[in-house]
């Protein structure tokens, strides 16, 4: 099995390490990686700040007015706003400061247009691996009662619960472009692949408030999305897959409550 797994870990990811190992340690012995690397401290402080921004967003948000005058269930106001808040939080700060602070293209930091389904086979491979996953812990009583965060019933109409599905995956673009895009490629300079673990240690803490599971997931789920976005350099195909999962535990959830199907 250890021989299989260094044959595995070899073939998909060992070109990608040795390629960002070296830029990184070309980096670092050049003249600009001698001297206090700005950039490195700045990424991190604008992350620190959206991510702030992300948490307490909420607590500004008031949903009452807003869905009385638009007739719509205040529970899915709430989430579209969280949703909103996400997609605002994650994506302008980091935009604005790669654009105009570092001068630099947003599309070297995961968001290519070509080449983003290189390694599409290894993204099968965990789509094999979550869909069981996701079947059974869909059981579980911690889950149906977290998932979906919309707490959709049949009387809200299905055009509701359509509008915070794809609310919900567009809050997943920007997430993977923040962590997996931002992060990670604003980081490999100086860090090399160790960005990708500086990174999965907020995404995790993201999590703190899901099922104790789903925590200890997101730390695989971090690094394995990580990587992939080094050895692709896009987050598309790992946005794709995160919204996959997503929507199987919604729907699985509202599968086994007795709510659709």
């Amino acid at each position: 099995m250890s021989g299989l797994v260094r044959r595995t870990w070899s073939g998909w990811f060992g070109e990608t390490v040795e390629r960002v190992e070296a830029e990184a340690e070309r980096y670092r012995s050049s003249e600009a990686g001698k001297r206090p690397d700005w950039k490195a401290v700045w990424v991190l402080i604008v992350a620190a700040v959206a991510l702030t921004g992300q948490n307490f967003w909420q607590n500004y948000f008031k949903p009452y007015t807003i869905a009385d005058r638009l007739g719509l269930p205040i529970d899915l106001v709430s989430q579209l706003a969280f949703a909103i808040g996400c997609v605002f939080w994650y994506v302008i700060p980091a935009v604005l400061f790669i654009t105009f602070g570092l001068r630099e293209r947003v599309k070297d930091y995961g968001v290519k247009r070509t080449g983003w389904t290189d390694g599409w086979k290894i993204y099968l491979v965990f789509v094999a691996v979550m869909a069981p996953l996701v079947l059974l812990m869909s059981g579980d009583e911690h889950f149906q009662g977290t998932y979906p965060f919309y707490r959709w019933a049949p009387a809200h109409g299905w055009g509701t619960l359509l509008a915070w599905e794809l609310a919900y995956a567009v809050q997943f673009l920007a997430l993977e472009f923040f962590f997996r895009g931002f992060l990670v490629h604003g980081l490999k300079h100086r860090f090399g692949i160790y960005s990708v673990f500086v990174m999965t240690v907020p995404y995790c803490m993201i999590h703190f408030r899901k099922p104790m599971p789903e925590c200890v997931g997101s730390i695989i789920a971090g690094v394995a999305l990580g990587f992939m976005s080094l050895k692709t350099r896009s987050v598309w195909l790992g946005a794709a897959l995160h919204i996959s999962v997503a929507w199987g535990m919604d729907f699985c959830s509202l599968y086994r409550r007795g709510l659709i199907g």
